[in-house]
């Protein structure tokens, strides 16, 4: 979930899985066999052989590269099933995970959940929008049945659970296929202050669709990469600081980082549960609209999520108009821009493009960040995760994993140091463990700086003096090559400030530097999701090719 503020030199924090013929790509560990990895249980889950995926009628695109929405309609009309969604994802994934190595793991019970979804249509029973779509879940997020939730370490192999995560339990009951689980940053990049964003011991290094040199970002690094690459329309991230935006930017697809409790924190293994949520990943807007709507829900087990009540009728694609932005007022924060010149002209297109849809751009703004203000921000992180991290694992259902804490986990590393410690360490793990309870005044002092920087000092006072709907920047810089050696070069970003804040961020494709993706981010107030995305809709309509203008 985590990326680190650039200033500390990090950011947001690989294995494929193929059908018969062909070879598992996960490096040198293998998950034992209640994880799917072997030919037999992919076919089971509706592999046919190597062609590549089901067609469209009239000879177009694999269905699993069309939009959710634009599947859903083809259902609705008759023109192809669930089940055939499913079987051309599967395809897909074993297409390109080889090289990509996206996915984790794919539930043998994929086709079995898409029939029953099929045969619920085919009786007049349509659950929503989403009915029949599949999705991947980050491999840090809780699903009932055989696949594990690993956070993409060995030492959580065996974490099989009986229980879905509610914002699984909540996308089961939209109608959407969980397909399976996708790579991640370990530990959702939050071991090692020079990790490289995508590996884990379990997975291996994920990579860049756009150049497989190139970094994917992370922390939700796999579930970025098979929506660009086609294996999937939909998938789940979570995010800490980054770890949902980053990774769609670099990767060219949509996401959202959405107000902090909307979406249950429950089953996901944490960092922050001031910062930790989970956030949906599309290639449209609209699709990750209503796959955000989809996992929206109360839950009285994480009272954060009382606000989620406040949002039970959203009608996200509906509720604001998206045709035009007249009269829309957003705020360009220049002082997230310097990093890249090539970043830098595309921002000015995309500013260009804001005009001409009729937005107000408000210039001269930016934070003022007090003295000590990064070095708080990642005591914050290292307090809670101790704390969130120790208390996930009580909470686990098998008894062993139940017994662990961090400090054992610090020692399974050591152990197990040629698979876990092989290209990085654990210092932030060892940061952490020196922190104590939540109750010292040092941890509620650097959270009150924080958050009173981030809120009612940043985006609070930016959107309320300058009476704006939302706040505008560059997500981040194209992707770095891969460098296992000395971990990620990122270069800056936008996340931080309404990741520390919990309120809400939303990235879309805004061009490329030489075929490498960089997003747009909009973020604003709290609970203003409705608004981003009627923005983000209509930037979207109105932009360009988006290449960089020589």
């Amino acid at each position: 979930m985590a990326q680190v503020a650039a200033s500390l030199k990090r950011h947001p924090a690989g294995g494929g899985l193929l059908c018969s013929g062909g070879r598992s790509a996960m490096g040198p560990f293998r998950l034992s066999s209640s994880i799917v990895i072997v030919s037999s249980l992919l076919f089971s889950a509706g592999c046919t052989g190597p062609e590549r995926a089901t067609k469209t009628d009239g000879g177009g695109p694999p269905l699993s590269t069309l939009s959710a929405v634009e599947l859903a309609a083809m259902m609705e009309r008759g023109e192809t099933t669930s089940e055939q969604i499913v079987r051309a994802c599967l395809r897909e994934i074993e297409a390109r995970d080889g090289e990509l190595h996206a996915v984790i793991a794919v539930d043998p019970g994929a086709v079995e959940q898409a029939r029953a979804l099929d045969a619920e249509r085919d009786e007049g029973r349509v659950r929503g929008p989403l009915h029949g779509i599949p999705v991947l879940l980050k491999d840090n997020i809780e699903s009932a049945g055989p696949l594990p939730t690993t956070a993409g370490s060995l030492v959580l192999a065996k974490n099989v659970t009986d229980r879905d995560a509610p914002l699984v339990a909540s996308l089961r009951q939209a109608g959407l296929v969980i397909l399976g689980k996708t790579n991640l940053s370990q530990w959702a990049n939050f071991r090692s202050e020079r990790s490289s964003s995508g590996w884990s011991a379990v997975g291996g290094q994920t990579r860049n669709p756009h150049d497989p040199t190139r970094s994917p970002c992370g922390s939700s690094s796999g579930s970025a990469v098979a929506v660009a690459a086609g294996m999937v329309p939909l998938a789940v991230g979570t995010e800490t600081d980054g770890s949902v935006v980053c990774p769609s930017s670099v990767n060219g697809v949509v996401g959202i980082k959405p107000t902090v409790g909307l979406i249950s924190r429950r089953g996901i293994v944490p960092i922050s549960h001031t910062q930790d949520t989970a956030g949906p990943m599309a290639r449209t807007v609209e699709d990750a609209a209503l796959l955000l709507e989809a996992m929206i829900a109360v839950d009285p087990e994480d009272p954060v999520t009382a606000r989620a009540e406040q949002a039970r009728d959203w009608n996200l694609l509906r509720d604001v108009p998206a045709d035009s932005l007249d009269g829309r007022r957003i705020g360009v924060l220049r002082s997230a821009t310097g990093y890249h010149d090539r970043v830098d002209r595309l921002f000015e297109q995309a500013l260009e493009t804001l005009r001409a849809r009729g937005a107000v751009l408000v210039e001269g703004l930016g934070f003022e960040t007090p003295e000590g203000f990064e070095a708080a921000s990642y005591d914050v992180l290292l307090y809670e995760f101790h704390h969130d991290i120790d208390a996930y694992f009580a909470g686990l259902p098998d008894s062993e994993l139940a017994e662990l804490t961090l400090e054992k986990v610090v020692a399974f590393n050591r152990e197990h140091a040629g698979d876990e410690l092989r290209w990085f360490g654990q210092e932030i793990f060892i940061k952490a463990m020196a922190k104590g309870e939540l109750s010292e005044p040092a941890y509620t002092r650097a959270l009150e700086m924080v958050q009173r920087a981030t809120r009612r000092d940043g985006i609070d006072r930016l959107i309320g003096e300058y009476h704006l709907d939302a706040l505008v920047a560059p997500t981040t810089a194209p992707a770095w090559k891969i460098d296992l050696i000395d971990g990620d070069h990122f270069l800056g970003g936008v996340s931080s400030y309404p990741a520390i804040a919990g309120y809400p961020h939303l990235t879309v494709p805004m061009g490329d530097v030489e075929g490498l993706p960089v997003g747009l981010s909009f973020f604003g107030r709290a609970m203003s999701e409705p608004v981003l995305v009627a923005i983000a809709r209509a930037f979207v309509r109105g932009a360009t090719s988006g290449k960089e203008e020589e």
